[in-house]
């Protein structure tokens, strides 16, 4: 993604517990790019891959919103900018993925499954790292942070 990610909003998701240390490399990598290009970061605003994006984004001078999915703002990890509760649990995936121009899956977990899905659903840019194995319609798979930003700014058409 080039300058023209400015303004843009690109979810972060992946595993929260079962992250490898590869996976929260990479996420904390996406979130680094993604700031640099001017992007504001959306994660689910707990630990894993969200903490690992949120503090890319925070250590390049971006901004890290963490939607949580219950009520407790002190529950979120302190590397966001922002911690939103929502209080809806894990419905708060769908509010992620539809509050995002685009969604980056760093890993895979059940709950990451269900963002992708609902990011494929609906139309969302969906660019995967290190995924389980899902069908080959399902979005765009690359193999580092720096193709991800790329296969972003194409699929936004920057």
């Amino acid at each position: 993604m080039d300058a023209a990610g400015h303004g843009r909003y690109v979810a972060v998701v992946g595993p929260a517990d079962s992250a490898t240390a590869g996976q929260l490399a990479a996420a904390t990598e996406v979130g680094r790019l993604l700031a640099e290009a001017g992007a504001v970061v959306l994660t689910g605003g707990l630990h894993g891959v969200m903490r690992a994006a949120a503090t890319g984004a925070r250590d390049a001078g971006g901004t890290a919103i963490g939607l949580l999915p219950g009520r407790d703002r002190a529950a979120g990890s302190p590397e966001h900018t922002f911690l939103l509760p929502t209080g809806l649990g894990e419905l708060r995936n769908g509010l992620l993925v539809r509050a995002a121009d685009a969604v980056v899956a760093v890993g895979g977990s059940w709950g990451t499954l269900s963002e992708i899905a609902l990011a494929r659903r609906t139309g969302v840019p969906l660019v995967l790292l290190d995924p389980w194995d899902l069908p080959d319609d399902v979005g765009t798979v690359v193999g580092s942070p720096a193709e991800a930003l790329t296969a972003l700014g194409r699929a936004l058409g920057a």
